[in-house]
């Protein structure tokens, strides 16, 4: 099928979309503010939701990140007159299931911004009822999320059973509570030792409150810590030689594992050389999956120049990515080479620092013509019309039969140009949150690179739509 003008601009700006939400956050960048990058990202849900509100929904069904997941949900939640019997319909599986795979505090604080915005039409209140009715743990949502849960009831107009109600709105009134864990939580209010089997988080609280050194605290709650909140802790933890909080790195997934690396200083990596490159190497293989070794040779230039650094609030994240597509490349390549932007050579001790000669390390991969080229980069040259150019006259001069796919992941969405930063029109840019994300973005890029119209899109996205939807298993 031959594709119009317009379904070529369609399809761009779709693409642009898909970018931006799986790159921005609404976070502070290395370059630009958070007010910016919230601005950018609610000008292009606000167009596309407008323009292409189909597509808009079937964006939940790929991998966008949480922070555009929910604005996506509350969009169409709140702009729920504007859609046909029919959109509704397709909507609310999607809306159910990604829900489910939001984190808790990330779906309340949703609710929460549905409550602001008044969005409280039946459809919304539907939505929260049945997300509240199959959460599986009720007396856990209840004590570590009590304030928002509260917020979301009254929003939603909920009746809860049993000793739900009393707990939210009057928690200290009964003398005693059936549900074991709200009992705790009563008891803690009056003795220490009923702390220690509640959520880290609320514990937290309590532990202040019954004046518990912290040192002391971290060892008696290490059982009861959750793998993200023991990871969080591996510094005080060590501090307070407290053993049992201390996560077994190997079952860690690969991105997150890559940051908690780049936490540590570089004497204590070299210390712990062998556990931490056997555990991103562990999580590597686990990320690819059956696309272990099925890639061929790939050349990759990672961006570890002092950009990578990121922001306060995404703190060393584009490095944690590149490190991290470093080593799943590794594991889904018959033969990997990386090429540091920086030119060293050991990626356990990558750091932010320096300039970004992009276009020298693009020429040294390309010298060695290989069959795939990654670049993960935030696309910010030090000389960047030779970055491009160089990357053009590869592309149609050297090599126009496309011996060499060239694809160009970037962690950082540029809130000016409401997408990632392109290093060159010859090649697609896909934007990148995840590495385990790293081979579904390839695919998306011919997306990106005009070979396929907007029929394809289409078509790509209604398979990714039913997959999801088929897909029982833990939607995270």
């Amino acid at each position: 099928m031959t594709d119009t003008f317009a379904d070529l601009l369609a399809c761009e700006d779709i693409v642009m979309f898909a970018n931006a939400a799986i790159a921005g956050t609404g976070q502070r960048e290395f370059r630009s503010t958070a007010a910016a990058q919230r601005f950018g990202l609610r000008f292009l849900h606000d167009y596309v939701c407008g323009n292409y509100r189909d597509v808009y929904t079937a964006m939940l069904a790929i991998d966008i990140n949480d922070h555009n997941a929910a604005t996506i949900i509350h969009t169409l939640l709140a702009t729920s007159a504007q859609a046909t019997p029919q959109q509704r319909r397709a909507e609310r599986p999607l809306i159910d299931r990604r829900l489910r795979g939001l984190p808790p505090q990330r779906a309340y604080k949703l609710f929460h911004a549905l409550q602001r915005d008044r969005v409280n039409n039946r459809r919304t209140r539907a939505i929260i009822r049945d997300y509240r009715a199959a959460r599986p743990d009720p007396a856990l949502d209840a004590v570590k999320y009590r304030a928002a849960l509260k917020a979301a009831t009254r929003h939603a107009h909920l009746r809860l059973p049993g000793e739900y109600g009393t707990f939210l709105y009057d928690p200290l009134r009964p003398a005693r509570y059936d549900t074991p864990l709200l009992e705790t939580w009563r008891r803690a209010h009056y003795s220490a030792s009923a702390l220690y089997d509640l959520p880290l988080t609320v514990a937290e609280g309590f532990a202040a409150k019954h004046g518990i050194a912290r040192t002391d605290f971290l060892r008696a709650i290490a059982p009861a810590a959750t793998r993200g909140e023991a990871l969080r802790l591996q510094s005080a933890a060590a501090r307070a030689d407290a053993p049992a909080l201390r996560v077994d790195l190997h079952r860690v997934p690969l991105t997150r594992l890559a940051g908690y690396v780049l936490s540590l200083d570089l004497d204590e990596r070299a210390r712990r050389r062998g556990e931490l490159t056997g555990a991103l190497a562990a999580a590597a293989r686990t990320a690819a999956g059956r696309r272990a070794g099925t890639w061929g040779r790939t050349a990759a230039v990672l961006d570890d120049s002092y950009s990578s650094f990121g922001s306060p609030a995404k703190r060393r994240r584009p490095l944690a990515v590149a490190l991290a597509c470093h080593y799943l490349l590794d594991a889904l390549a018959e033969r990997h080479t990386s090429h540091w932007v920086s030119g060293r050579t050991d990626p356990l001790m990558a750091y932010p620092r320096g300039s970004s000669p992009l276009a020298e390390r693009v020429l040294d991969a390309l010298e060695t013509a290989p069959p795939r080229l990654i670049v993960v980069s935030d696309g910010h040259d030090d000389t960047p019309d030779v970055c491009a150019s160089v990357l053009s006259a590869w592309r149609h001069r050297v090599d126009p039969g496309r011996a060499t796919s060239v694809t160009h992941l970037n962690p950082v969405f540029d809130a000016e140009e409401f997408t990632p930063v392109r290093l060159s029109p010859a090649i697609p840019t896909v934007g990148i949150r995840a590495a385990e994300n790293l081979p579904a973005l390839v695919g998306l890029a011919r997306f990106a690179e005009g070979t396929s119209g907007l029929h394809d899109l289409r078509s790509h996205l209604a398979d990714q739509v039913e997959r999801y939807l088929a897909d029982s298993g833990d939607p995270r």
